[in-house]
């Protein structure tokens, strides 16, 4: 699909902002680095239901990797970094992105934004979805070889929904149809973190982020989980693994159209970091 190469060309023209806001506080960062960015692969398997419409046309409830065959599995780059403020102290975030894509003769009819998308058309799809994270956290416990501590931050996704076919736009008229919605949702968060060092160069961390809110336009919930091991191969460079657990519900209402999106990807993650003192 291309999807790495599209990830990482969107990655690197985040580098200098990361460098400076961006990595969880619990992305495994060893406790003495005061600076540290990481770059990893990402291998999420994801589930995904959306329905869009409009007021007076009710949408379809679309299972888009059953109903349209849409990607489940991606390999995807991630980037991560962040800073430490004095001891307690930390600043960070991240970013990553999933285009996935679909197409298949529909076995069902699909209204969606408006258009209805009659039984046996073929329909593509197409689903991108860039993540940020920023948090900012403060270890409540601190020794030499473990901290605790909260965060509270920001978790912003940028939507890319479309559905492309012949749809019916009259009794009997199909007529090639490419209905597109774009939106952001910002959701806060609030959350725990955690980094044991099991030797001086064994690392291991996890995190939740968690938040259920009505703000403005959206209504919706958001789980966010991590857990991590790292090996320090130098001083400076680490590698290690990761498994990451994320889960959206997502009501967004607009006026002019209403969208649904339950959202879920999990899957490991291979990692190389380089850390600052």
């Amino acid at each position: 699909m291309g999807t790495m190469v599209s990830g990482a060309g969107r990655v690197s023209g985040l580098v200098i902002l990361a460098m400076a806001s961006t990595a969880s506080p619990a992305a495994a960062q060893a406790l003495n680095d005061k600076y540290w960015i990481e770059i990893s692969a990402y291998f999420p398997k994801a589930n995904t239901t959306v329905n869009v419409s409009r007021p007076g046309l009710p949408g379809t409830e679309i299972d888009m990797e059953s109903d349209l065959d849409m990607d489940e599995n991606e390999t995807l780059p991630a980037l991560y970094a962040g800073a430490r403020l004095g001891e307690r102290w930390v600043i960070a975030g991240e970013y990553y992105g999933l285009d996935r894509q679909g197409s298949r003769t529909i076995e069902r009819d699909m209204d969606f934004d408006g258009a209805t998308f009659p039984i046996g058309v073929e329909v593509s799809s197409k689903m991108q979805s860039d993540i940020y994270r920023l948090t900012v956290g403060y270890a409540f416990i601190r020794t030499d070889r473990a901290e605790l501590g909260a965060a509270i931050g920001l978790h912003a996704t940028n939507f890319e929904l479309s559905l492309q076919g012949d749809a019916e736009v009259d009794i009997g008229i199909l007529r090639r149809q490419n209905q597109e919605r774009t939106f952001l949702a910002p959701m806060p968060t609030v959350g725990v973190f955690g980094t044991y060092e099991v030797t001086p160069r064994l690392i291991l961390t996890g995190r939740a982020d968690y938040l259920s809110l009505d703000i403005g336009d959206y209504d919706g919930s958001i789980l966010n989980a991590q857990a991590a091991i790292a090996y320090k191969v130098t001083d400076m460079i680490e590698v290690g693994a990761a498994y990451r657990y994320v889960d959206y519900g997502l009501d967004v209402d607009k006026g002019r159209y209403t969208a649904s999106v339950d959202y879920d990807f999990s899957g490991p993650a291979l990692f190389i970091r380089a850390g600052f003192r």
